[in-house]
């Protein structure tokens, strides 16, 4: 039994992160991991797919509701091929930090022995929203919880504008602790020449894409249905694409302090690959 591997999924909102970490966990149980997912996302959508859809109480709810004397059995859920799901959620519109949701979370969390050695967990997935690399947002990575990062992104502009911040956020907190880039999954919106442009900028952040995810309606399909791909139709190409991913994850052994770079370069890498003209 290896040491279990934490591992925070970052970026830009919208970019379909979830979506991506929610099916490649599942690619991963199929492999016979255990896995737990800790939402990380006010929206509290992170884990969604793999429990079917059941809204799950987030842990500042349960907290707001029961007061400090719960178990962890109020916060977790157990979700497709035996994941273990938890959302943070965020606090009342309007009413203070989202990022500070987070930290209560994996503060409690740890409190109630959720990482204990006994449950044998292989991975903890942090869901984190991705444009903020500030406070709470910044948890995983700053307390030295994810040792692993991976970020989610795609040959649009701003999209890698938002991965070449958390770089920036990555750098800050290598040193002190000790967390590390395990690559760029490109989750594919068709650019123009994406695949080639974002390999070119993982090679100038100094690390690797790791995995190209086509984009496929069957991802949309699935999702109305309330589930990763791997569950719905697990014979679907897509499927074998997260497969893939989970795969290339689990056998990975490329972690790199990233070489975050000026947005001039950054703008010179987009016209280079012919996406400006």
């Amino acid at each position: 039994m290896g040491e279990m591997r934490k591992i925070a999924i970052y970026g830009k909102g919208g970019i379909g992160k979830s979506t991506t970490t929610q099916n490649t966990v599942a690619g991963l149980v199929e492999m016979g991991k255990k896995v737990m997912v800790v939402g990380c996302d006010p929206k509290a959508d992170s884990t969604r797919l793999l429990l079917g859809g059941l809204a799950q109480k987030s842990v500042l709810d349960t907290l707001r509701d029961e007061g400090e004397d719960i178990d962890l059995e109020d916060i977790r859920k157990t979700g497709f091929g035996g994941t273990i799901c938890v959302e943070s959620g965020g606090p009342e519109p309007g009413v203070g930090c989202a990022g500070r949701g987070i930290i209560t979370s994996i503060n409690l969390l740890e409190q109630l022995g959720a990482y204990a050695p006994a449950l044998n967990l292989d991975y903890a997935f942090y869901d984190v929203l991705g444009d903020v690399v500030c406070g709470g947002f910044a948890m995983p990575i700053r307390e030295g919880k994810a040792k692993e990062i991976y970020i989610v992104c795609s040959g649009e502009m701003m999209a890698m504008y938002a991965a070449n911040n958390i770089c920036k956020g990555i750098v800050k907190f290598a040193e002190a602790g000790g967390v590390r880039l395990g690559g760029l999954i490109c989750n594919s919106r068709k650019v123009d020449n994406e695949q080639p442009l974002i390999e070119a900028f993982a090679e100038k952040l100094g690390t690797q894409m790791i995995h190209f995810v086509p984009r496929d309606n069957m991802v949309q399909k699935a999702e109305i249905n309330r589930k990763t791909v791997i569950e719905f139709d697990p014979t679907h190409g897509q499927a074998d694409e997260y497969r893939m991913l989970a795969k290339k994850i689990d056998e990975n052994k490329m972690f790199v302090i990233p070489k975050p770079m000026h947005t001039d370069v950054l703008e010179q890498l987009l016209i280079q690959h012919g996406i400006a003209n």
